[in-house]
């Protein structure tokens, strides 16, 4: 792989509720807490903990807002985790290009 993997990031990306989030805030282009929790079935304690995950990986910025603080994705880390995505992708393709054509080399050689 030419992309390191942040294990950290992907783990961060890995939870479902932190995916819709990051969803939320993209098509909205930033929110609060309270916004957040009001279109997810947790609370706006919960939705804290994981904005504080994404931020501490670096997925979202976080600007005061009077009392609350507002997020937004930071785009450059999100196209970084898309380009390890990628990364990963193309290296398992490769992976069973090879497994593929050593089955079908086995198979060839069964059937003479």
């Amino acid at each position: 792989m030419s992309v390191a993997v942040d294990d950290d990031l992907w783990s961060a990306i890995g939870d479902p509720t932190r995916r819709r989030m990051l969803d939320l805030l993209l098509a909205e282009g930033a929110g609060t807490p309270t916004t957040l929790s009001e279109r997810l079935p947790v609370t706006r304690q919960a939705v804290s903990k994981h904005l504080v995950i994404l931020d501490r990986v670096g997925l979202v910025h976080v600007t005061p807002s009077g009392r609350e603080k507002r997020y937004q994705v930071d785009e450059a880390q999100l196209a970084r985790a898309a380009a390890q995505l990628a990364d990963v992708g193309s290296t398992w393709d490769a992976r069973l290009r090879r497994i593929k054509g050593i089955a079908e080399a086995i198979q060839r050689r069964q059937e003479k």
